[in-house]
């Protein structure tokens, strides 16, 4: 059974996000844009030059802006940010539906069983990737595969993908990977290994419908089950385990020196 995560600031206003609302387009889908634009344009201008009747062109028009509208949505880029004072949260990094929560067997990196949280994403969602935790980058590699449906459970092993670990301030590791889809031809990564994952910060973005996995310790705390919405950077979907500080080596006593046995003293003898 879940529960509601608790805001942990001070003060009620300073949990959520601000200015999610803003419109932004991803630098990754400005130069695809232009080019649509351009395409736009080169197919627009002569049918209206040269092809009669015009409603020919009225249709072109019509379906090569749905395209555009289409490609521009496709890369918006709202700004999140979310203030939370329990570093041990773990914030959604994708958009999307999930689809798996479940031990499992990672056998990648860790090769031992953890707790699986995967996101799919439609090809409308938000395809930005945010840093769920704050910590340290130990690992950022990229692996080729094939481009199967990323809902399919084969796609965490079998599609192309990148694999992301982040070690926590508590030394805590959870491993992240992007998958990409049918659809996703291109996975963008920005983590580099020894570098900082910070909150509010994108770890990368994949273009098209694609998956996000997660790989946590088997005691975090599950705030989401399978079926739900979340969104990126904004979702609290669980809570990794408190780590109890350990008791300080106490150096071995010493046993205690045995006494020396006194000397008899010698007698003196009578003359």
């Amino acid at each position: 059974m879940t529960r509601q995560p608790t805001c942990w600031h001070s003060s009620p206003t300073k949990c959520g996000n601000k200015n999610m609302k803003t419109p932004r387009i991803h630098r990754e889908g400005r130069g695809l844009i232009v080019g649509t634009v351009l395409l736009l344009f080169i197919i627009n201008v002569p049918i209206y030059l040269f092809v009669q009747p015009h409603w020919v062109f009225a249709i072109t028009l019509v379906l090569t802006a749905v395209l555009l509208v289409f490609v521009t949505y496709f890369f918006r880029n709202p700004v999140r940010v979310l203030e939370i004072d329990d570093p041990n949260f773990i914030i959604a990094p994708a958009d999307g539906r999930v689809v798996v929560v479940e031990p499992t067997e990672e056998n990648e990196y860790f090769r031992e069983q953890k707790l699986q949280v995967s996101i799919f994403m439609s090809p409308f969602n938000v395809h930005a990737n945010w840093y769920p935790i704050e910590g340290e980058i130990l690992v950022s590699e990229h692996q080729k595969g094939r481009h199967m449906g990323a809902w399919l459970p084969k796609s965490s092993t079998e599609n192309e993908r990148s694999l992301v670990v982040i070690e926590t301030p508590n030394k805590v590791q959870i491993a992240l990977r992007q998958i990409a889809g049918a659809m996703a031809r291109r996975i963008v990564t920005y983590a580099k290994p020894g570098h900082q994952a910070h909150r509010n910060t994108h770890l990368g973005f994949i273009k098209l419908g694609s998956r996000v996995d997660m790989y946590l310790p088997m005691d975090t705390e599950m705030f989401v089950t399978v079926g739900e919405a979340v969104r990126g950077n904004e979702t609290i979907i669980g809570r990794l385990a408190d780590v109890k500080p350990k008791a300080p080596k106490q150096a071995p006593k010493e046993a205690p020196k045995a006494k020396a046995a006194a000397k008899p003293k010698a007698k003196a003898k009578k003359v």
